[in-house]
């Protein structure tokens, strides 16, 4: 039993702060189940063999997936009597297409089977495998049908990103059973450690599952942090590996563990087979934005600023447009028989107007499909307090002031489709954080202020994840990681997942 003397530091973050009793520091790995009730996948196959079976496939996916875009291509451009160069083209397009992508690290384990790295590097080879072909034809004069290549390159991706789907979905499930899953131990500090293991637990999708914690102690033995067992302090690391026979070691906010330490330790877990990641302490920020720059022997982490504007986000004003314009001309009939029927409903407008703040607090007029009786606004004050929204927004499941025909167009979010037309107008896109009320941005403080940096969304994360079932604080959160984090990638991520959620209708009331 290892006592240290006391640091004065708050042992509130812990869940219980008891002495240590002899068996208390047997390691979650060794236990049936975890603090979420998920099994640990004891007795299952080591995620090592199913990330390295899960790499097959993706190889094998994306191979089928350049032979089928290549042979429809072919049918589609030449018919039955295709020329032999075309032939041996779509022959070697899978082998093309499986090194471009092996060359940008399209198929290392630990882009495969979580985040958005493993899609953005197939979306990067399939515009190299584009450009590529466009200037070696040119270069060689060669006279390649334009219209076979405009058919199988997008093709392939788009084959490829739905096999990745696929695959992501199965490995999903997997982890879900307590399979795929690797043992991670975490090391640092009480409070940080703590947000860590609650955010490997409320995403076990990741494939990471707290099995251990190495804590300084301070003053009292503690025996579990969050649910999970303390198996020493920062100075018996490589101990506690051994005790939980942990697959990942992750450094947070360790004083104790850095420079040279720090460089020893990923030493020793080399020659034991462990992996090491250190998490910098920034939260919410994505991949992308992150990068080392060496100097002077030192790898310092570089934190790009968000881009609110610039040619990126021109790019994402014209594919606003650009996309809301397409979807209004398509959606035209739709949106003339939800008119029709609102008309004929019963007395009042089509159109719902209403004031929300958009970007740099300028405020403007949304436009959404009327789906409450006309003087709604007057009741509101009387239902307040049966709201069952997040401490911020009035939200009613069974809000009596929604008509009949305004449920239907609710449940699937269909009363918002006249939003394109403020999208066209550019008061909002198609992705990006919740228009608020005036009301509301009255309140903010400076972080949810942040939320104004960007358009407000036709969709957003709130969108995909929960929509009106989300409290306040997670609404704001992912709102706040959008806005520091988008990106024409997460737009069309978000965009596909949207469409997911409508028809499941989720949290939408």
């Amino acid at each position: 039993m290892v006592v240290m003397e006391p640091r004065g530091r708050d042992l509130s973050q812990f869940d219980e702060v008891i002495p240590l009793a002899p068996d208390a520091r047997t390691p979650r790995s060794s236990r049936p189940v975890s603090a979420t009730g998920r099994h640990v996948g004891l007795g299952s196959a080591e995620p090592s063999v199913l990330m390295r079976r899960y790499q097959h496939y993706a190889l094998a996916g994306d191979l089928l997936a350049a032979l089928l875009a290549g042979s429809l291509a072919l049918i589609a451009r030449f018919g039955g009597a295709p020329a032999l160069q075309y032939l041996e083209f779509t022959l070697s397009l899978p082998l093309l297409w499986v090194l471009i992508v092996a060359a940008q690290r399209g198929y290392e384990q630990r882009f495969l089977g979580t985040g958005p790295e493993e899609y953005r590097r197939v979306l990067q080879s399939g515009l190299i495998v584009f450009c590529g072909i466009a200037v070696v034809s040119y270069a060689l004069r060669s006279e390649l049908a334009r219209g076979y290549v405009f058919l199988a390159i997008p093709a392939t991706l788009l084959f490829t990103l739905l096999i990745r789907r696929r695959l992501r979905a199965w490995i999903y499930r997997l982890r879900a059973r307590g399979q795929a899953l690797q043992r991670v131990l975490v090391v640092g500090r009480a409070d940080v450690v703590v947000s860590v293991i609650e955010k490997l637990d409320r995403e076990p999708q990741h494939g990471l599952v707290p099995v251990g914690a190495c804590v300084p102690f301070v003053g009292a033995e503690v025996s579990h942090v969050h649910d999970v067992p303390v198996v020493g302090d920062p100075g018996r690391v490589l101990d506690a590996v051994d005790d939980t026979r942990a697959h990942v070691v992750a450094v947070v906010s360790s004083p104790d563990l850095s420079g040279q330490a720090l460089r020893r330790l990923s030493w020793a877990l080399e020659d034991r087979g462990v992996e090491l990641i250190v998490s910098p302490g920034i939260i919410e920020v994505a991949g992308p934005r992150l990068s080392i720059r060496p100097v002077a022997g030192l790898s310092l982490l570089h934190l790009e600023r968000p881009t609110p504007r610039g040619g990126r986000m021109l790019g994402k004003l014209v594919f606003d447009r650009v996309v809301g314009c397409v979807l209004a001309l398509l959606m035209l009939p739709v949106l003339t028989l939800i008119a029709l029927g609102i008309r004929l409903s019963g007395p009042g407008p089509v159109l719902y107007r209403q004031t929300r703040v958009g970007a740099g607090g300028v405020e403007f007029t949304m436009l959404k499909f009327r789906s409450m009786v006309v003087d709604a606004d007057r009741h509101r004050a009387a239902l307040m307090a049966l709201s069952e929204g997040n401490g911020v927004l009035f939200k009613l499941r069974k809000d009596p002031r929604v008509t009949r025909i305004g449920g239907v167009l609710r449940r699937f979010s269909l009363d918002e489709l006249p939003q394109l037309f403020n999208v066209v107008r550019g008061d909002m896109s198609l992705v990006g954080p919740r228009p608020p009320l005036p009301e509301e941005v009255a309140g903010y403080n400076d972080d949810a202020a942040r939320r104004l940096k960007v358009r407000p969304g036709l969709t957003g994360l709130w969108q995909v994840s929960g929509r009106s079932d989300l409290d306040w604080e997670e609404s704001l959160r992912l709102d706040l990681r959008y806005t520091d984090n988008w990106s024409i990638t997460l737009d069309l991520s978000i965009l596909w997942r949207t469409l997911r959620a409508v028809v499941k209708g989720a949290g939408a009331y």
